[in-house]
């Protein structure tokens, strides 16, 4: 990275935040900036804001149209998987089959770098999958859609937290390449998170936010047993059951 160059200053984490976390159409960014990958890590909540906008607002046409709960809830999660490239729900695949399916932290780290998908794998994604539908048919239902947008936004603030406290657990990946970011930049992005959610929803934020870390650091717990540590397919985990938890939690409150 060149010294006290513009071009790859902050104004560039979060169009780099973007191409790391999404599969949206963006412009070729340039090599230098991939220096920043770690320090771009606190725009991941912003990450979250953009692509849970574009479905909650796709949600709210649809649901203003006419559309049953459970279509627009169904067309909502469908953009959600579909703007990250199912990046997250893989991890969250490859991580219940790494985590339950071996015995040693070699063969548990092997079965989440195969591509196949196995029974623990399968299991785990349609039940989550399953219970992410049904939180958003119920707040569709309930003329509340917009509360889920808290949990695209807060289940991406805790990703970097888990880098930066977390060692990586198998020297290579997209994990290690991305690097550790720092103790600062994993704070602002928790409190770009907070600050969204008591901005957005006030108090009520303040449980979901709370069970869905409490989950997480569940899932952190076990990591660190299990494999010691972190990778990629663990953070996309951590996404995918922070935001389950929290769009949960919201549905039990509303």
């Amino acid at each position: 990275m060149h010294k006290n160059d513009t071009s790859t200053s902050w104004v560039w984490d979060i169009p780099l935040a973007l191409v790391l976390l999404t599969r949206l159409p963006l412009p070729r960014l340039p090599e230098r900036v991939f220096a920043r990958q770690a320090a771009s890590a606190w725009a991941f909540p912003i990450v979250g804001l953009i692509i849970g906008g574009l479905a909650c607002g796709a949600g709210a046409l649809l649901s203003w149209i006419g559309l049953p709960p459970a279509a627009v809830a169904g067309v909502l999660l469908a953009m959600l998987i579909m703007t990250t490239g199912a990046m997250h729900e893989d991890g969250l695949a490859d991580t219940a089959d790494g985590l339950w399916g071996g015995f040693t932290r070699e063969r548990r780290l092997e079965i989440m770098k195969d591509s196949h998908i196995g029974t623990y794998g399968v299991l785990t994604l349609i039940l989550v999958q399953l219970m992410r539908f049904t939180a958003l048919s119920g707040l569709i239902s309930d003329g509340t859609l917009w509360l889920a947008l808290l949990a695209p936004i807060w289940s991406r603030a805790l990703m970097p937290v888990l880098m930066t406290t977390l060692p990586n657990a198998r020297g290579s990946g997209l994990s290690q390449s991305v690097g550790a970011p720092s103790l600062v930049t994993s704070a602002v992005g928790v409190l770009l998170g907070v600050g969204f959610g008591i901005l957005w929803l006030g108090s009520l934020a303040l449980v979901p936010m709370l069970m869905s870390t409490l989950v997480v650091l569940a899932l952190v717990v076990v990591a660190r047993s299990k494999i010691g540590g972190q990778t990629g397919d663990v953070l996309g985990a951590s996404q995918q059951l922070a935001e389950v938890t929290t769009l949960l939690t919201l549905l039990a409150l509303v």
